[in-house]
């Protein structure tokens, strides 16, 4: 059975919706958590303290941080609470996120910078230093939350979806870097009825109680254990229903002499150009490079 005893786990964005999911389920099976969600005003009780309560209630530990994670300094603030408290670190679930309600040209670029600020630097901020500290330890699991819409795109989410597809650039490189330290990264790309999603509003009452945030849960369970044997993935999780997604090239074109290749012939085999039957996975970036310069595709 996989267990978190002893082993000391940050989630961010915990307050609520997916993040407390997370947060309560480490907590079940064993682990020390602490919950951050940032605290919206002074006099009142953050969410991350009713997180903490219900942790203790079941009957185990938590404690909660009620830092914003886009804060620079916050990255430091958070991983040395967890470890004054507890003296060690074993887990980082970077969950905490905003969301996108208007298309490219209704868009500052502040308020682009500012979803990046949240999605993506609040991610790298914690990252950088829970690694330093897991390299260090020569153990480590690192979750960032990514979407489909960062895999796909979607009409209306252009900053949200940036930030979301730069961090999968991020974690597979940083899963590759680790590897070799035990220090292992993945993405989750969640379904669920949160919060978040309910600010978009019209959503059908079926998907509020099919689409729960424990649905997602096990999934970042695995992705954070001692057992796991994923580094670098991708899982797209929800409703019981969990698929990997992966970049993939098509075979493409190769032409004889590329210096005579014209827009004209690209445009002739441009159904050859975008098949993508037999694709192919790389597992890094030179390898891709290798392999098109390579044996490649077939000349015309």
């Amino acid at each position: 059975m996989i267990r978190f005893d002893e082993r000391v786990a940050i989630v961010t964005g915990a307050g609520k919706g997916l993040g407390r999911a997370y947060a309560m389920y480490l907590a079940a099976r064993g682990a020390r958590v602490l919950v951050n969600n940032r605290r919206r005003s002074p006099t009142e009780p953050s969410s991350a303290d009713d997180a903490v309560q219900a942790i203790r209630q079941a009957g185990g530990q938590a404690i909660a941080n009620y830092d914003s994670v886009e804060d620079p300094a916050a990255g430091e603030r958070i991983v040395q609470q967890a470890l004054d408290t507890w003296g060690r670190l074993d887990v980082l679930i970077n969950n905490a996120g905003v969301d996108q309600r208007s298309t490219f040209h209704k868009v500052s670029v502040e308020q682009f910078r500012q979803i990046f600020d949240i999605n993506f630097y609040g991610s790298l901020y914690v990252t950088h230093a829970a690694y330093a500290r897991m390299r260090a330890a020569g153990y480590g699991r690192i979750v960032v939350s990514t979407s489909v819409a960062g895999l796909y795109g979607l009409h209306g989410l252009t900053a949200y979806a940036a930030s979301k597809a730069a961090l999968i650039g991020f974690m597979r490189t940083l899963a590759m870097e680790g590897k070799s330290h035990n220090v292992l990264t993945n993405a989750i790309a969640p379904y669920a009825a949160t919060p978040m999603t309910a600010r978009q509003g019209n959503m059908p009452e079926e998907f509020l109680t099919t689409m729960r945030p424990e649905f997602v849960a096990p999934a970042v369970a695995l992705m954070v254990s001692e057992q796991t044997s994923l580094n670098g993935q991708v899982i797209i999780a929800g409703r019981g229903v969990f698929r990997r997604a992966a970049n993939a090239e098509g075979r493409g074109l190769r032409y004889a002499e590329p210096g005579e290749v014209t827009p004209e012939a690209l445009e002739r085999d441009v159904a050859q150009l975008l098949d993508m039957q037999d694709a192919s996975e790389f597992a890094d970036a030179m390898a891709a490079f290798q392999q098109l310069f390579g044996q490649g595709s077939g000349a015309k």
